[in-house]
């Protein structure tokens, strides 16, 4: 069956609230014009899945606000807004700044009137992460213009989230998400300082999101896992080494999973095949090493899949999010 036709059986589904193709083998946007399909400029590594897959709970509605697509089960919503860089300032410095900060605002106000204001879950793909020098580097200007697009952060409400490098040369900031009609409970990790609390030296505004999310109480999601990295405190670790920055990035995944579980203590205690992790390799040719060593570190039963992308500190690797506690 063809990658359409398969996209299409799933979209066909009244349950279905999110397709995602991951790639160039995935079709467009504009070739599947349903609000709850959306193309990721990311490339699938070694046997990673081409598409995922989100249900709802029931019968899922889905409509379309302007620029911003969405689709709902009366409990959850995802959406995805898609800005062009080009549309805002030109193609030059400040473009992802001015972008981000548009996307916010336009964001904030949706969300607010949405029925669903309490975000879960950010996805942030921005080409071209790392460029540009100290504070120019396109991934803490797209700091500063989140934050000024969100007006004042509430950290008690911080979602988890990710924001990865797609290098598609696209410049096309996409942002998608997952929300609710009541909130979940934001955590930290013990072993780093929280991003939005990091020193001047990572940028004139500190990342916005938190580790990790409980959803809501009476809720059958599971632990949302952000983007994980080897960081510890707020310094990156293991420079030169593939194999100890993955070592770090779970020993970080497995400190917020204990860390949950003193609020739910029901979580399955390690990771396992309640979980789904999305791993991050800067390099495609390290992707090989890295299934070996996910393999022999968690075993067969942890479901992953990688897909090529940079991480937002240049002398990072690899970075996992996730989720944890999924219902089989």
């Amino acid at each position: 069956m063809s990658c359409v036709a398969t996209i299409q059986q799933q979209l066909a589904r009244a349950d279905t609230l999110a397709v995602f193709g991951f790639g160039d083998a995935t079709p467009g946007r504009t070739e599947l014009a349903d609000p709850r399909y959306l193309q990721v400029p990311l490339q699938p590594l070694a046997t990673a899945p081409v598409l995922e897959v989100w249900r709802g709970s029931g019968p899922v509605s889905h409509a379309r606000h302007a620029d911003i697509a969405v689709s709902e089960d009366g409990r959850l919503q995802f959406g995805v807004l898609e800005v062009a860089e080009s549309e805002w300032s030109g193609s030059g410095d400040g473009a992802i700044l001015a972008a981000s900060e548009q996307a916010y605002a336009r964001l904030r106000a949706f969300w607010q009137s949405s029925g669903y204001p309490h975000l879960l879950r950010v996805w942030n793909y921005l080409d071209a992460i790392t460029l540009g020098e100290n504070d120019q580097e396109r991934y803490r200007q797209f700091c500063v213009g989140r934050v000024r697009g969100l007006g004042q952060v509430d950290v008690g409400s911080l979602p988890a989230a990710t924001a990865i490098g797609s290098r598609d040369g696209q410049r096309v900031l996409q942002v998608y998400w997952l929300a609710a009609r009541a909130p979940g409970l934001p955590l930290e990790n013990p072993r780093q300082v929280s991003a939005y609390r990091y020193p001047r030296e990572y940028g004139p505004q500190s990342p916005s999101f938190a580790r990790a999310l409980l959803p809501p109480a009476n809720s059958t999601l599971p632990l949302f896992l952000s983007g994980t990295a080897s960081i510890v405190g707020h310094a990156s670790r293991h420079i030169e080494s593939l194999h100890a920055q993955l070592d770090e990035t779970l020993a970080n995944l497995a400190s917020l999973i204990t860390a949950a579980r003193q609020q739910q203590p029901l979580l399955p205690p390690t990771l396992d095949a309640s979980s789904r992790l999305k791993v991050y390799v800067r390099d495609g040719e390290d992707a090989p090493e890295v299934a070996a060593h996910l393999r022999a570190r968690l075993g067969p039963s942890v479901p992953f899949f990688m897909l090529r992308a940079d991480v937002c500190r240049r002398e990072l690797m690899v970075e996992i999010e996730g989720m944890h506690g999924v219902a089989s």
